[in-house]
Formats: structure tokens, C-alpha cells, sequence
């Protein structure tokens, strides 16, 4: 994807799901007008989810997600319809789409049984209406189509646009919280594990959000901050710092001047910046022995000093004075059991979409275990928490 798109995860996700020759990459490729999806005749054709972020009118900037078919076979058939149920988790709406001639199986009962229980808006698709009558195609949530003429694709785009929830890139970033010609100064460290030649996403998103605000974004290495604040005449209205350096930027900025982080202001994004102040806490319990799981939403090349499996290790361990156990995991993998452990403590979920994160905070709290972030725990161990949230009040 392009740096100029619309982020995967303020795009609005479409999952496609169905048996093995349903249609559903030809589908995608008939309401695309492209051919983004291979076609055959051979069943299992799609072997992995495959998601493609572009334009679907009336919606704009989605993300289409092909999965594989829901009677896939064998032992890595079976995984692969794992994978097929475990794209529900990040689904904001789900085409379920039938063989017309064959009719809703098995198989899509139970997957519709799935979407239903995780109130994912829907519409069933009988597909090659060409071919056969559909006559069993009755409901508000149906409508018969055929990738093959187009015949009814015009309208199933126009019936997902009715279904369409309502974007997460309404709730702003931190432009509500900024007026016309403010100062936001951003503190963004280049170390070895920064990226090179450019700036990570949340550092983009927050610069285009203050921006859109009518207020000045005024960026700087955590290095030259001191001097920064200095030669500035006026003083910042808010600063947003990177949590690495987050007991560096509270030394030096003024009490007076609000402060936060991108990790935190991700957390307000997605709405779940209560739960995971709340979980920030169980760091003051951990024993002996307890395993924390640290998650991170991408998949990005870990450098040697990376955040997730080197710094925030080092400094929990460091923190808490006892000999714990840390586990990682990385993209859309997210355990389902996560009674082995005390403590989450996940990434800002930049590359999530908001109901993957939701996803992710149901599974912690209807399993009793306490999820934080990056940001809140280090603000926590560094003893800022009450400062990093305060912009925010409203919020909690």
C-alpha cells in the first residue's frame, strides 16, 4: 500500500466467506471491477486469507479480505479454516456467500452462527443466480447475484454501504483536544530501531491530525528537546512524546505543559484507554515466576534493541525486581487461551482496525487477565501515569 492511502486500519474490513467454489474471488473480483483474485476451477484455489486494501464505491477506502473455503480438508484444510474464522476477529462487515444451485450447507450455517454471535453486521450472497433460481434466497440479509454476468452487484455494493458502521477515523486522534494555531510539539527519538528514512505510522497519523486541526506540529529528536524548548517563544499546548523516552520528556518539559504519548493516544483512538489504565496496575503484582505476554499488532523486522522483546522485558524485570517469564506474539496471531498469563502488554495497535483491538480486550477481560500498553506501562513504571493521562480526563 501506498504511504499516501488511507492506513489498513482506518479502512472499513470486509470479510468474504464461503465453501470451496462458492465464488467468492470472483466476487471480489466482479464488485472490484479488477482482477485482484484468482479464479479456477480447482477447488482450494485461495489457500490463505489474502487482503487487499482499495476503493469500493459507495463505501471508499476499504480492505477486502478472501478467505479460504469453509470445507476445506485434511490437516492443513483444517487450519486453513482456522485461519477463514480467526478473519471474523477484524471483520467490520461479512459477506457470506452460497452457492446458489447447492444452497446454504453446513458449513455456512455454522460460520453465520459465528458472525451473528459476534454481531457483525451481514449479508448472505447466493451467488450464480445465472445458473440457478435461488428460490431459497428469502430475508432481509439476502440477496442473489452472479459474479459471472454482474447481474445484482451494482446493488449488493450499495447494500453494503447501508451496512457500513460508523468509521473509527471519526474519533480524532488529538484534534479534539487542540484549537486553531496551537502548538504540539511531537518528541521522536532516531535510534537504531527507528525506521529509516522515514517517520512510523502513529508519528504520521498524529502530524496529518494536528494538522487538520488548524494547529502547528513542531518535531524533534529527544536529544535536542531542552534546546528546543528553549528557542521556543511560546509554549507548547500539548507535547506527545515516544514511550521510549517517556522519564527523559517528563524531566525536561515543564510541569505546567500537558504531555502524553502516541502509544496513548492510540489507545483513546481504538477506545480502550480505560481498561488499559486499569490493567496498568497489575504490574505492581507480579511474582515470581508469572509470564507476561507482550503482543505487538505487525509484523515489522525486529532490530536488536526492539521495544517489544528487548526494552519493555528489561524494564519490567527491572521495575518489579522478580524473575518473570515473557512470551510474544506478533500480526494476527493472539492467543485463545490466555490463562497462562498475568499480564498483556500490548502494542498501541496502529496496524489493528478497532474491532480486532476490541477483539482482543474482550478475549482479556472475560478471561480475568489484565491488558495494559506500551505507553501506559512504561508512564506507569516511570511513575507519569497520572501526567500522560491527564489530557484526557473526560475519557476515563
Amino acid at each position: 500500500m501506498s504511504l499516501n492511502q488511507t492506513p489498513a486500519a482506518e479502512r472499513i474490513h470486509i470479510g468474504i466467506f464461503g465453501r470451496r467454489n462458492a465464488g467468492k474471488s470472483s466476487l471480489i473480483n466482479a464488485m472490484t471491477g479488477q482482477d485482484l483474485a484468482i479464479v479456477s476451477e480447482v477447488k482450494g484455489t485461495t489457500t490463505d486469507p489474502v487482503q487487499k486494501a482499495m476503493e469500493l464505491l459507495p463505501l471508499g477506502p476499504v480492505v477486502l479480505i478472501d478467505t479460504p473455503g469453509l470445507d476445506d480438508e485434511g490437516t492443513l484444510g483444517k487450519q486453513r479454516v482456522r485461519k477463514t474464522y480467526q478473519m471474523l476477529n477484524k471483520t467490520d462487515i461479512a459477506l457470506l456467500v452460497i452457492d446458489g444451485i447447492i444452497g446454504m450447507t453446513a458449513e455456512d450455517s455454522a460460520i453465520l452462527q459465528k458472525i451473528r454471535e459476534k454481531e457483525i453486521p451481514y449479508l448472505i450472497v447466493y451467488n450464480k443466480m445465472d445458473l440457478g433460481n435461488c428460490a431459497f434466497a428469502e430475508g432481509q440479509d439476502v440477496i442473489c447475484v452472479s459474479a459471472q454476468s454482474g447481474a445484482n452487484v451494482k446493488e449488493l455494493r450499495e447494500r453494503i454501504g447501508e451496512l457500513c458502521p460508523k468509521k473509527q477515523s471519526e474519533r480524532r486522534l488529538v484534534g479534539d483536544l487542540l484549537k486553531p494555531l496551537d502548538f504540539v510539539l511531537l518528541v521522536v527519538p532516531i535510534d537504531e530501531a527507528a525506521p529509516k528514512g522515514r517517520l512510523i505510522l502513529p508519528q504520521q497519523q498524529t502530524i496529518r491530525d494536528v494538522l487538520e486541526s488548524g494547529a502547528t506540529a513542531i518535531v524533534v529528536k529527544d536529544t535536542e528537546l531542552s534546546e528546543a524548548l528553549e528557542r521556543l517563544q511560546t509554549k507548547p499546548d500539548l507535547v506527545i512524546t515516544d514511550s521510549q523516552v517517556f522519564g527523559e520528556v517528563d524531566r525536561v518539559v515543564p510541569k505546567e505543559i500537558p504531555m502524553t504519548s502516541f502509544s496513548i493516544l492510540f489507545a483513546r483512538h481504538k477506545g480502550n484507554l480505560k481498561t488499559v489504565v486499569e490493567g496498568a496496575v497489575a504490574l505492581e503484582r507480579l511474582q515470581d515466576g508469572d509470564t507476561i505476554l507482550i503482543s505487538e499488532g505487525c509484523t515489522h523486522h525486529r532490530q536488536c534493541n526492539d521495544i517489544g522483546s528487548v526494552k519493555l522485558p528489561r524494564m519490567v524485570s527491572a521495575y518489579t525486581g522478580k524473575e518473570l517469564q515473557f512470551a510474544f506474539t506478533s500480526g494476527t496471531e493472539f492467543p485463545e487461551d490466555l490463562s497462562p498469563y498475568k499480564l498483556i502488554i500490548h502494542c498501541g495497535g496502529c496496524m489493528l482496525n478497532a474491532r480486532e483491538m476490541q477483539y482482543r480486550l474482550k478475549c482479556a477481560k472475560e478471561q480475568g487477565v489484565p491488558i495494559t500498553n506500551y505507553g501506559i506501562a512504561i508512564a506507569q513504571m516511570k511513575g507519569i501515569l497520572k501526567r500522560s493521562v491527564e489530557p484526557f480526563g473526560g475519557d476515563l
